[in-house]
């Protein structure tokens, strides 16, 4: 590209309107001329050196003037059109001046405002050139007119000073016009800025995780990011991301709250369901501006709160667990040696020396329960193994059936003859099972009938599984939504750490825990294990 296309090129981006304009006036300018020469004022003229010169230079201007308004809209071309157009006007002002030579100072003041748009418009380099062109025209057209013999009427001193005040127009204009193209140009790239603030922020807000309502003083929402649609449910959906809906039909009781606040600045902000199927929110309000009708509600999922507090409750658990830890091994300790000492008797009967083997079997069981308990606490590593899932699961139901009295109640393995391998931890695995076989046989029977449990191993897309199943009443879903929270519990004696605790070992395994329903009725907690060949972190 020459140097000539790469100054072109820099400012292709300049305003269209103002080149318009220019091209309007060029126009008027040829319009002007036009008029003087074809209608009755023509006398004003005074004297036309050369008519002919004169008449057809007027039409071919008015139909150049026509031209380049007609492709002033093409903004490629606008820089160069503007070059191109003011040399044109500069050409015919000269020819104008030699043919109509009582007309030379309009003709000369009206050529001064094409330098000036042109210095304005165009690169400052080009500028100053058609200025620098228009005054050394307006000075040859002068010495030619004198060569020739015919006279110029003007005076020198009026010639040299419209040169000048060419030359000191298009400096001034390209200056004006630099400055004018740096400041858009800044303006530009800080409007830039500015809109992808906006952006950022609308994307932040969109997607944090606390919910945020704007509401004007009609209460209806202006404005309310994915949370709160999520927060509202239906009522958000059903109008475009909630915004325009009337909030006491979306939400009467937020609706009630944020008028109580409005009228005594002083919120509620205990836990409230804005939905039969969505979580629990806390509303916080504010002014969105001081003297604004414009009210913000932060709508915090309080689940997120109570995790937060179930967080640092089992943090505290953990270290008061681990100040207990030693006052529970002590007389575990004591009872399993007082069994061994019996256990040396050679006048125990063998049913006692079974009561002694389950007693030694249950101290062993508690103080893993105990290490567990204390290894979540202190996050501890899973020490996975490769474990066949068939044998394992037969070995445990022998082992619980024969260390714990079910009476009346069945507890099955249903097992195949394919291999199922996993990688888990053995201890881990054991104490889940445990965890949920006993909570099957105490939970998952109906009225007057024993409990029926089965322990089923088995695959499904190439995912090891357990399933512990029941023949229960089942679980509602109200309780199934919460059986995993630390404390939950629907039994007078449980502690509700069960679950928990299942759940954190999974984990720990890379392994998942849920709640699967049974058509017809019962229960189904489903272990989900990694495969023989999964990447323990740990």
């Amino acid at each position: 590209m020459s140097q000539a296309s790469s100054i072109f090129a820099k400012l292709e981006f300049a305003p269209q309107r103002e080149f318009y304009f220019f091209a309007l006036y060029r126009v008027l300018e040829a319009g002007i001329l036009a008029g003087l020469l074809y209608s009755p004022l023509s006398d004003v003229v005074g004297v036309i050196r050369a008519p002919a010169l004169a008449q057809a230079l007027t039409i071919v201007y008015l139909v150049f003037a026509l031209v380049m308004l007609f492709l002033s809209r093409r903004t490629e071309w606008l820089n160069r059109i503007v070059f191109t157009g003011v040399c044109v006007d500069i050409v015919v002002a000269m020819l104008a001046t030699y043919a109509m030579p009582k007309a030379t100072a309009g003709i000369a003041m009206l050529l001064l405002f094409n330098v000036a748009a042109a210095g304005v418009l165009l690169p400052m380099r080009l500028g100053i050139t058609q200025a620098t062109l228009a005054a050394a025209a307006t000075l040859a057209t002068f010495v030619m007119i004198l060569l020739a013999g015919q006279g110029d009427e003007r005076p020198v001193a009026e010639v040299i000073m419209f040169a000048v005040s060419y030359l000191a127009v298009g400096i001034l204009a390209s200056q004006i016009g630099q400055r004018a193209r740096s400041h858009a140009a800044l303006a530009e790239q800080r409007s830039a800025e500015v809109a992808n603030l906006v952006e950022v922020n609308e994307l932040i807000i969109r997607r944090m995780r606390t919910g945020v309502l704007v509401i004007d003083a009609q209460n209806h929402i202006k404005l309310a990011n994915e949370a709160a649609n999520l927060l509202l449910g239906e009522s958000g959906e059903d109008h475009g991301h909630g915004e325009g809906v009337y909030l006491p039909k979306a939400a009467p009781e937020l609706y009630r709250r944020l008028q109580r606040w409005r009228h005594d600045s002083k919120g509620d902000d205990s836990p409230m369901q804005l939905a039969p199927d969505q979580a629990e929110v806390q509303p916080r309000f504010a002014r969105l501006l001081a003297g604004s009708e414009l009210s913000l509600i932060f709508l915090d999922d309080a689940t997120v709160v109570s995790r937060r507090a179930e967080s640092l409750t089992l943090a505290a658990l953990g270290r008061f667990s681990a100040s207990l830890a030693h006052e529970i091994r002590n007389p575990l300790a004591a009872i399993n040696y007082a069994v061994q000492l019996l256990e040396e008797s050679r006048q125990l009967a063998d049913g006692d020396r079974r009561l002694l083997q389950i007693i030694h079997q249950q101290c062993q069981r508690t103080n893993s329960i105990v290490e567990s308990v204390l290894g979540l606490a202190r996050r501890e590593r899973a020490s996975p193994e490769h474990v066949e899932l068939n044998p394992y699961v037969r070995r445990f139901v022998d082992d619980y059936q024969q260390s714990m009295s079910i009476e009346t109640d069945s507890l099955v393995a249903v097992t195949g003859t394919a291999p199922i391998r996993a990688l888990v931890d053995p201890r881990h695995l054991q104490q889940v099972l445990t965890v949920l076989v006993q909570n099957a046989l105490n939970y998952g029977r109906l009225p007057g009938e024993p409990a029926r449990v089965r322990v089923r191993a088995f695959q499904s897309e190439g995912r090891p599984m357990i399933d512990v199943l029941d023949r229960g009443p089942g679980i509602p879903e109200a309780t199934a939504a919460q059986l995993f929270r630390p404390f939950f519990t629907t039994s007078e004696h449980g502690t509700g750490l069960g679950l928990y605790i299942a759940r954190e070992l999974c984990r720990a395994n890379q392994a998942t825990l849920e709640y699967v329903t049974v058509p017809g009725g019962g229960s189904c907690f489903r272990i989900i294990l990694p495969g023989p060949h999964a990447l323990h972190d740990g």
